[in-house]
């Protein structure tokens, strides 16, 4: 595809391709003026956009501005060079230069220059040089609090994962920038120095070519070639300088985002205070000294009265804002309340008491949001799905310590910590008690004691289980997120994954969905393995075993059974430890009859119709087997066949939802079982 050039491509092109022809091509006198009065142009244009640009990133281009506006001139130094020492005359510009700024005087006009020089190479260019460097340094520095705040923000729900997006590539273009006016700036201290020996060789050459070619005796030639050299280095140093200016308004501005003009003039003349006080010392110099009293009375005055001024116009402003302030109050209480933004349920809320806002505070050096970061980190690899937003808010209806934590809007569970303080849990083989304040931990419930900072060397040497105040809060919200995170997985985040997938295998994807299973099925068939804490990270094995059942049935209860079989190695990692036997609990042969016998098929899916003296006695029958496995100190896990698995799960998820059911299918071959007992009726 050819690709066309436009019109700014062009330009930029032919400013460069000028400068280059005038290293090579000797130029007319007046092609010259005209590149040197659009070289002055160029110079007043860029100090302007600096002094009134809102932010540094809206000329991020501004290196290569300096790289190319210095070429620019460099070139039309050796073209203005070529044309003096060739005819002794550079044109209108340089003459003009020469004679009008040195007042037509070889002395004057290069002492003014050597000014120029002076100011340009040792203020402004080392002033800028070092400014730039050090924000660089600084710039490079603070990239990584700055990343941190961005994924507070996002996990806080303070920002969307899209303005979490623009704010990095901010960031890099912030650093890429300063970075790169760090070393830009050695082009404007280059092109001071070439300027100076540019002049000086421009004077010797001029003299030799007036005594050895023109026959001109030395006074002569000196003052007819100095001149013309003088002007020519005032053309090329006050755009110059113009630039060097620029630079350094650019790497000083002390705000991001502040229009220089008004913010400049506001911080230096906006305080009457000041005003009068440099008013009353001019007029006392004036009065008291021989200066000119008219002079210093007179500006004095001036001061004075621009004080009063400013503090009329204060006082103006802090009405108009008193008085807007109380319409927009008015207006607010007149309006009808939006209530839109109610409407909008956050998926998990952790809200806590005011006593916890310091383990949330950065500034107080609390890491809770970086805990719910990893909280978010762990469950993706550990799960396979993307966690919500947590959003984190204080709320003072809640007791000082206390935490709650909502899905979709409702409380689902709560706790409360001791600031200062440190939880200690027995393992189990502690025979030593440590004093303390009795507690539950509140993720799984288990007796604790809260002990202060002192006790907390002695409870680990004891062998105690010792926790702090935010890892108790992070434990808990992860064992929360597990439990609920089958029904937190919208098909917006399906989505998603499946794009993720369609990236690398696209024929797979377009052959299951939507020709063979609906977005909402393959939902549901992930929201059933996750609800048993069956991790669907590896989504690949999973949607080729729904595409190879779905031809067949799109019950989504039995693709997810094919699914989990699928996934049988992973399965057995999860729940049936290597080298050693796992002591499990069988299902009776006439148990899982009678259980398949009862199930009926609907147009909306299968369900189990188990008489309820039946149920009950399979309920009490499964009690008696786990607190058997519990009291061996086992995980409780039943094996059943493949084809009752789902239903003996529906039937028992009530009672124990921890209880663990594998069928047959789901076990490696390599997996060694102990049937430790039997769910009888």
């Amino acid at each position: 595809m050819p690709v066309r050039l436009q019109k700014t491509d062009a330009i930029v092109a032919i400013y460069i391709l000028i400068a280059f022809i005038m290293f090579i091509v000797p130029l007319p006198a007046a092609m010259l003026d005209v590149f040197m009065a659009f070289n002055i142009a160029m110079g007043f244009t860029i100090l302007f956009v600096c002094m009134f640009t809102k932010e540094v990133l809206d000329v991020s281009y501004f290196p290569t501005i300096l790289l190319f506006t210095t070429i620019f001139r460099i070139a039309m130094n050796v073209s203005s060079t070529r044309l003096i020492l060739r005819t002794g005359d550079s044109g209108n510009v340089v003459k003009t230069f020469g004679e009008f700024v040195g007042g037509g005087d070889l002395i004057i006009g290069a002492i003014i220059f050597v000014i120029l020089i002076l100011i340009q190479f040792l203020v402004i260019n080392k002033g800028s040089e070092r400014v730039a460097e050090v924000t660089a340094r600084f710039t490079l520095d603070a990239m990584p609090g700055k990343q941190m705040a961005i994924d507070a923000d996002l996990n806080t729900g303070a920002i969307d994962d899209k303005e979490a997006k623009i704010r990095r590539e901010k960031i890099q273009l912030e650093s890429s920038f300063f970075g790169s006016m760090d070393g830009a700036v050695k082009y404007v201290k280059g092109d001071a120095v070439a300027g100076l020996l540019l002049t000086a060789i421009n004077l010797i050459g001029g003299i030799a070519m007036g005594v050895l070619r023109n026959g001109q005796d030395i006074g002569t030639a000196l003052d007819t070639y100095g001149i013309l050299t003088i002007g020519d280095g005032l053309v090329s140093q006050i755009p110059s300088l113009l630039i060097s200016l620029s630079t350094g308004i650019l790497v000083t501005k002390g705000g991001k985002e502040a229009d220089f003009g008004p913010t400049l003039v506001r911080q230096l003349f906006g305080v009457p205070k000041v005003m009068y006080l440099t008013g009353a010392t001019l007029a006392f110099l004036g009065l008291t000294t021989e200066l000119n009293t008219i002079l210093f009375v007179g500006m004095g005055m001036l001061f004075v009265m621009g004080g009063r001024l400013i503090a009329g116009n204060l006082e103006v402003a802090a009405i108009e804002q008193e008085v807007d302030s109380e319409e927009m109050a008015a207006e607010e209480i007149r309006q009808p309340e939006n209530v839109n933004s109610l409407l909008q349920v956050d998926p998990i809320e952790l809200e806590f008491g005011y006593g916890i806002i310091p383990l949330a505070d950065v500034n107080q050096g609390g890491d809770l949001l970086d805990r719910v970061v990893m909280i978010r980190r762990q469950i993706a690899l550990e799960l396979g799905t993307v966690v919500p937003i947590i959003r984190l808010r204080d709320n003072i209806q809640l007791n000082p310590n206390q935490y709650i934590i909502k899905i979709k809007g409702i409380q689902v569970s709560e706790g409360e910590i001791l600031f200062d303080h440190y939880m200690a849990m027995n393992p189990g083989y502690v025979e030593e008690e440590i004093t303390g304040i009795p507690t539950f931990e509140p993720s799984f419930h288990l007796p604790a004691t809260w002990i202060t900072e002192g006790q907390r060397e002695r409870a680990e040497s004891l062998g105690y289980t010792v926790v702090d105040p935010p890892s108790i809060i992070a434990t808990h919200l992860t064992e929360i997120i597990r439990k609920h995170i089958a029904e937190l997985l919208t098909r917006q985040d399906v989505q998603n994954l499946i794009n993720n997938i369609k990236e690398t295998n696209p024929s797979l994807v377009e052959e299951l969905v939507p020709k063979l299973l609906g977005l909402g099925e393959v939902q549901k068939v992930l929201q059933n393995l996750l609800k048993e804490g069956i991790s669907i990270r590896d989504l690949l094995t999973i949607l080729e075993t729904l595409a190879d059942y779905a031809p067949t049935t799109r019950d989504t209860d039995i693709l997810t059974e094919y699914v989990r079989q699928s996934l049988k190695r992973a399965i057995s990692t999860k729940f049936f430890p290597a080298n050693e036997a796992t002591s499990v609990v069988t299902l009776d042969p006439k148990v899982e009859q009678e259980i398949m016998g009862s199930v009926k098929q609907t147009e909306s899916g299968a369900f189990l119709n188990l008489d309820p003296a039946r149920a009950r006695a399979v309920i009490d029958s499964v009690g008696a087997e786990v607190k058997k496995l519990e009291n061996l100190g086992k995980a409780p896990i039943i094996i059943t066949s493949p084809i009752v698995r789902i239903y003996f799960k529906r039937l028992t998820e009530d009672y124990y939802p921890d209880l663990v059911v594998v069928s047959y299918n789901e076990v490696e071959s390599n997996v060694e079982l102990q049937s430790v007992g039997m769910v009888t009726a």
